[in-house]
């Protein structure tokens, strides 16, 4: 006697049901955080696999894949075969899910999918090569569909797959689905997202919105309007990068205005940056990027001064960017044409295994960039009393 087993899969929303109901072969979109598309993404893998057939789920990255294959584990224990973990899925129906990272280069290859998935796509490098070249091959014998799913990041090869589904394209769609449109999230907490965070990081991460220019955290418009001449008043505090390996030790100071009103770069050996450092005037707090110089030097730099050493990870780095982009953007800070403002210019940011990386573009510096941050995070402005106070 056969025994009835009841799969269970996520209740769509309105919007993603909207999706779901409208899809065609090939269907991209675009979505806000919080949004559900990973949801989506679950649903779909699952019926594909149930009903018999093989799907290949592909991620920027092999951790961006573990939440959704973990879902997938969950809704159709009942009914699986076997399992590779974090490779594939195979039902007692005959269906697999495959799970592959766009890192390995071979991801797809010599496989034949009816569905394949490309979550987080915008963050793919050569998103368009590997689309064209390897992920579209597998849909060919089964005449499978394809789901592209993401936030934005710039006008990349996401947002030129995303305008063939926009402008309507033979068999392809597409849609543009703010976090708005997830009924099951406060939109107060959007509100307090959108105060929180730089414009162009709201537009992107919460509206789903295009912009030219979202790969730098600052946004060029907003630097340009940030120059300024060198401020003459005296630093309330200073922001330090010391130098590693072939970089420049940086240092820039912040008037109570928090305008630039120091700025210097130079290569010396540790005791002449000692000494240099030991030359700025007493009293004045420093914030020092710490990281790989060791105990000792930070302790010779913090004899008889306000010192804060800082050591870089991946997350206190997003942090202090983050906050000095919120700065930029509200036109709070002010710097001089030149060296400064080329860094910020071409800094830059990628989604990676671990986070959001920030960094200049290889072969470049961002010594002056760390600095101001440093300074800034050191630098806060007391709007009741018109005075600065030093964190």
């Amino acid at each position: 006697m056969n025994k009835e087993i009841t799969i269970r899969l996520n209740r769509l929303h309105k919007a993603q049901q909207q999706v779901h109901d409208e899809r065609a072969r090939f269907n991209v979109l675009c979505c806000g955080r919080r949004w559900g598309k990973s949801q989506l993404a679950t649903n779909l893998l699952c019926e594909t696999a149930i009903n018999g057939h093989p799907a290949g789920y592909f991620t920027p990255t092999y951790k961006l894949f573990d939440g959704t294959y973990k879902e997938c584990l969950s809704a159709l224990e009942p009914i699986i075969r076997r399992k590779n973990e974090h490779q594939f899925i195979e039902l007692v129906t005959g269906g697999v899910i495959d799970f592959w990272s766009l890192e390995n280069e071979l991801a797809g290859r010599s496989r034949k999918y009816k569905r394949a998935i490309i979550d987080e796509g915008a963050f793919s490098r050569n998103l368009w090569t590997l689309w064209t070249e390897s992920i579209r091959a597998t849909l060919a014998d089964l005449k499978g569909d394809a789901w592209f799913l993401s936030t934005p990041k710039g006008k990349n090869d996401f947002y030129k797959l995303y305008m063939r589904g926009k402008q309507k394209e033979k068999n392809w769609n597409a849609w543009q689905m703010s976090t708005y449109t997830n009924p099951y999230i406060d939109p107060s907490e959007i509100d307090d997202a959108r105060h929180d965070l730089p414009e162009l990081a709201f537009s992107q991460e919460y509206l789903a919105e295009f912009n030219d220019n979202i790969a730098n955290p600052f946004g060029t418009e907003h630097i340009a309007r940030c120059v300024r001449e060198l401020s003459k008043k005296p630093a309330v505090c200073y922001g330090i990068d010391l130098a590693k390996s072939f970089d420049f030790t940086v240092i820039v100071g912040l008037d109570e205005d928090c305008n630039v009103c120091h700025f210097d770069r130079f290569q010396k050996d540790w005791a002449g940056t000692t000494e240099h450092i030991k030359r700025l005037p007493a009293g004045v707090p420093l914030a020092v990027d710490s990281t790989g110089v060791g105990d000792p030097i930070g302790e010779e730099l913090a004899r008889g001064r306000y010192v804060d050493l800082i050591k870089f990870t991946q997350q206190s780095k997003q942090q202090m960017m983050e906050g000095l982009a919120v700065k930029i953007q509200k036109g709070e800070v002010g710097f001089p044409d030149g060296q400064l403002k080329d860094e910020l210019d071409s800094f830059e940011y990628e989604y990676t295994r671990t986070g959001v990386k920030y960094s200049a573009p290889q072969g470049l510096h961002d010594d002056c960039v760390c600095a101001l941050a440093l300074a800034v995070s050191k630098w806060k402005k007391n709007s009741t009393y018109g005075k600065y106070s030093i964190l």
